[in-house]
């Protein structure tokens, strides 16, 4: 187990008096590395407070640049960022939270060629992409890393959250569900509305965010009861939490019964939208 400096016994000591948490807790979080998906409107916060928490090593990747209209949410990115690597940006950002800690940054896309060599060098991955064929890559990709994914989505008004980790199993002996056991495929191209087309309220983005990130330091540390096998939903016009039950699907094509997606081939096939209400 790492050992803590004078400076981060002094940077994290509301964290060491937090029973949940203590020096022990604090130590996890210095050990792990966290890849976060995206450093769009989701991943802001996540990354922020990924940062500000004392987690060791923060993995980075987007290909995109920093862009006027996302400001509204993006709000890891400054306006003289503009223009800069969303990467290049992010890593500046929290480096200037937490000088501590370390910054691994990936200036492309995830692809169904990289995935599984990227993935596999963190202990747990937080999405924040903004379109249906990378979150159906990632959580095929973490399904066969055996890696614990925090899951999140954006509507314009509306948020989703959940954990998935289907390397591991329920007291039933089930397995715990994947993103496909809750849908089995992506919706066609078309059908969902994008970002550019229907907004995004910003503060939305910072509630599902900030929520992925707990989710993400819990299942850091252990501690509380897990979103796996559940998912949150946030209504914020209703000012309403939501929380439905999500279970194993024998027959789903992952990680069912009689499985068909046994590697990442399938997703060389598809290609998603630029923006579905990131």
């Amino acid at each position: 187990m790492t050992t803590l400096s004078a400076d981060e016994v002094q940077r994290y000591k509301r964290h060491l008096v937090l029973r949940e948490v203590g020096a022990q807790g604090q130590q996890k979080l210095k050990a792990a590395r966290v890849l976060v998906i995206g450093a769009g409107g989701l991943g802001s916060p996540v990354l922020l407070y990924l940062a500000a928490a004392g987690v060791g090593t923060l993995g980075v990747i987007d290909d995109d640049r920093v862009s006027i209209d996302n400001l509204q949410r993006q709000v890891l990115h400054s306006t003289p960022a503009a223009g800069q690597l969303k990467v290049e940006s992010a890593a500046a950002t929290i480096k200037g939270i937490n000088p501590l800690i370390r910054v691994e940054t990936f200036a492309e896309r995830l692809t169904p060629d990289n995935a599984l060599h990227i993935i596999s060098g963190f202990d747990i991955v937080a999405d924040g992409s903004d379109n249906f064929a990378t979150r159906y890559l990632v959580a095929d990709a973490c399904y066969f890393a055996k890696k614990p994914l925090v899951y999140a989505a954006l509507g314009a008004l509306d948020g989703y959250v959940s954990v998935f980790k289907p390397h591991e199993i329920k007291a039933d002996g089930t397995p715990f569900p994947t993103l496909r056991c809750l849908f089995p495929e992506a919706p066609p191209a078309g059908l969902v509305a994008n970002c550019s087309e229907v907004g995004v309220l910003g503060p939305v983005a910072g509630v599902i965010g900030t929520l992925q990130a707990t989710e993400t330091v819990k299942e850091i540390l252990q501690i509380g009861d897990s979103l796996a096998g559940r998912l949150m939903i946030y209504d914020a016009l209703a000012s309403r939490f939501d929380t439905i039950e999500v279970s194993w699907d024998p027959g789903n094509p992952l990680s069912g019964l009689k499985p068909v997606l046994r590697d990442l081939s399938s997703h060389k096939q598809t290609s998603g939208p630029a923006c579905a209400a990131e």
